[in-house]
């Protein structure tokens, strides 16, 4: 099986840094986190990688050219376009999935100790076109129930609640669901795959955390120093 990496976007809320590097390039420890998320897969023998790329691609290509013989990575970098929306980068890899059933997905700033193993086989029993790995998420605002008179019916501060978490399994039927480079994949192709019964959840109840933020960036690194980090599963 393949792993698609989402690397194309311009990471605008990480601005203090993608000035003058892709977000997939800032570095946790010695190394940028899309290497993390590679040794994470690679860890459960997925080791051939569609990285889609965009903004300052080729600064990503060359990062990584030098990790693919040390870890025996086969890697095909695609230049899917600077401005090419989440789904039109999927579909613009069409062609290099042929051969394959399904494969994985995966946004280039996102960790967790999933078990991409377990996330496959949940996804082959489903018999879905799509999985997506649902997190556990601390909303930092409290979030308002509020009726159609206006009155607030309810306030959760802070609620626990499950989001998408970024690590996908999807059959080659999704690409019927992508139709050019202005699809945008969680607003356009998700809902459409839930609405038709093609979209399944696997429920991940351990670490996760993606890297939006400077304060978001600091606690990787805090984590990455520890005896106990919890993606370096390799």
């Amino acid at each position: 099986m393949k792993l698609v990496i989402l690397a194309g976007g311009y990471g605008t809320r990480l601005s203090e840094e993608t000035k003058t590097k892709p977000k997939p390039l800032i570095k946790i420890g010695d190394k940028p986190i899309i290497w993390h998320l590679m040794k994470i897969y690679s860890s459960f023998g997925i080791n051939e990688f569609i990285i889609c790329l965009g903004y300052k691609g080729s600064m990503i290509k060359d990062e990584l050219k030098v990790y693919i013989k040390k870890e025996n990575w086969v890697i095909n970098f695609i230049d899917t376009g600077l401005h090419t929306m989440t789904g039109g980068r999927v579909k613009r890899v069409e062609k290099y999935l042929a051969k394959e059933e399904n494969f994985c997905l995966s946004y280039g700033d996102g960790l967790s100790n999933i078990n991409i193993k377990k996330l496959i086989q949940f996804h082959t029993n489903a018999g879905k076109i799509a999985t997506l790995t649902a997190v556990k998420y601390k909303n930092p605002k409290g979030v308002l129930s509020i009726n159609k008179n206006s009155k607030v019916n309810k306030i959760k501060e802070k609620p626990l609640e499950y989001i998408n978490g970024g690590f996908f399994v999807l059959s080659k039927n999704i690409f019927k669901y992508l139709k050019n480079d202005q699809t945008v994949f969680e607003k356009d192709c998700l809902p459409l795959l839930a609405k038709k019964n093609q979209l399944v959840a696997f429920k991940h109840n351990d670490f996760w955390a993606c890297m939006d933020t400077l304060r978001e960036k600091k606690e990787l690194n805090t984590f990455w120093k520890t005896k106990n980090c919890k993606w370096k599963i390799w």
